[in-house]
């Protein structure tokens, strides 16, 4: 008889749903009954997000970033947890057909769907609930997304220092998704594994690249770390090639996670959501604390992505200074070089960790301000009344500065983000005129270059209006 992490029941299809019944696959595949029971329990609690992260990941590969479109194709779609005798099981109704091969559903899809009722559930039951992690405080914050990481054994002792985050715009021309994959090549052939936020686009095109380079250097399996949170991740569902995917309870959580499981970073060209991640890492390490501590951080692209890399940098030295454009370098056409920078980058990184004492596998000396950390809710009235001045301390610009951009992204993809926009119209957005104004022009080109949303047939409507 077939293991219980092989079983599925026959299914039921019509057309393009499904209706059946699989095991877990992965880190849920031996829990003792109570552990079952509580999350059967909670998987009831949690029904709608659970439901909507769980399409997002049978859905995965699919074109789109249209939440509320998938969800509206799906409406009939169900899933509930049960404990049984071999464990758990999982029932699906009516669920994507592009899920499944003659019946069976794609293996690696298995896994990833185990991963988000592991993580939905786990947070739901282990976390918030205990008094042990106070999550209006910083440390507790930061333990919270540890024992995440942990619980979905991403994290490893054994492990060199090896884990590049690749951060980039899921809508990105196909010049610029062949050289994402030619720089997850070269960092593949220097045994380099490799993290992004799991969507499409430069989310997936360095995994793409890597796996080639691990085939020929014989490193398989490679690590293929996607990081998601339950309101992005019905619009940029996790790419195929993603094979440990966490989902946080929120955008901060996860901006965190990156940053303490990564030994390094790269910038692709993206929008909004790239900005907020480039804000997010400058505004940790200008703070004092992190001075001494090494993080490489790249910026690269095709030549074509020259001049969007020059107004970026323009950007950041308008609003954050000097010092900020000096955490990071910026290397134009040339997935070489970056691959060579990286790695030296990431060697110092490994020194850094033995001379101090820090773990390799997650970075628990990185000083995160609450500010990078507390939930940010984009609602009207918040970004309304985001302060957006240089009057500001810098890592108080940053954090409103990301928030601004982390709302917009609400506004663009987000269902709750979405429907907010519809029913009220544009987050409006203001602060000092001479950020504003550059703040505007940053925004436009991201229109201009579809940057915001994948094409299609309607014309981008902004989600924001400049003050």
């Amino acid at each position: 008889m077939d293991s219980q992490a092989e079983m599925q029941t026959t299914p039921s299809c019509q057309s393009d749903r499904v209706t059946t019944s699989v095991y877990p696959a992965g880190a849920l595949n031996m829990l003792s009954r109570e552990e079952v029971a509580r999350l059967s329990n909670a998987s009831e609690e949690m029904g709608e997000v659970l439901r909507r992260c769980a399409l997002a990941v049978l859905n995965s590969g699919e074109q789109g970033d249209d939440a509320e479109a998938m969800l509206a194709k799906y409406h009939d779609f169900q899933i509930q947890v049960h404990q049984v005798n071999r464990g758990m099981r999982i029932d699906l109704q009516n669920a994507p057909a592009c899920a499944f091969v003659d019946g069976k559903m794609i293996h690696g899809i298995r896994e990833l769907l185990s991963a988000v009722v592991r993580d939905i559930v786990y947070f739901e039951t282990e976390i918030h609930p205990n008094p042990y992690f106070d999550l209006s405080d910083s440390e507790g914050v930061t333990n919270a997304v540890f024992e995440i990481v942990r619980n979905a054994r991403v994290v490893d002792a054994q492990r060199e220092p090896n884990l590049v985050v690749c951060w980039g715009g899921h809508s990105i021309s196909g010049e610029e998704y062949d050289y994402t994959k030619e720089v997850g090549y070269q960092l593949g052939l220097r045994g380099r594994d490799i993290c992004t936020g799991c969507g499409p686009g430069a989310m997936k095109g360095p995994m793409k690249g890597a796996t080639i380079a691990h085939a020929k250097q014989r490193t398989l399996p490679g690590h293929y770390v996607g990081v998601s949170e339950p309101g992005i991740i019905a619009a940029e569902s996790p790419n195929p090639i993603v094979n440990e995917l966490i989902i946080l309870p929120d955008i901060e959580k996860r901006l965190e996670a990156f940053v303490r499981i990564g030994h390094g970073i790269v910038v692709f060209p993206g929008g909004v959501g790239t900005a907020e991640e480039i804000l997010f890492i400058l505004g940790v390490m200008l703070n004092p604390a992190n001075r001494e501590m090494p993080l490489p951080l790249i910026f690269t692209g095709p030549a074509s992505a020259g001049d969007y890399f020059e107004e970026i940098d323009r950007f950041i030295g308008l609003t954050l200074g000097e010092e900020a454009r000096e955490l990071y370098s910026i290397i134009i056409d040339d997935p070489v070089a970056v691959a060579r920078e990286m790695t030296a980058g990431i060697e110092r990184v490994r020194d850094f960790r033995v001379q101090v004492n820090d773990a390799f596998y997650f970075n628990w000396l990185l000083k995160i301000d609450p500010d990078f950390q507390r939930p940010f809710e984009p609602t009207h009235q918040a970004m309304s009344e985001l302060r957006i001045s240089r009057d500001l301390p810098r890592h108080e610009l940053a954090a409103n500065l990301r928030r601004a951009f982390s709302g917009i992204v609400a506004g663009n993809v987000k269902p709750n983000g979405v429907r907010a926009i519809r029913e009220h119209g544009p987050f409006q957005i203001q602060g000092e005129p001479e950020i504003m104004e550059a703040l505007d022009q940053l925004l436009t080109r991201f229109v201009a270059q579809h940057r915001m949303k994948l094409p299609g047939g309607e014309v981008y409507e902004p989600c924001y209006r400049i003050v």
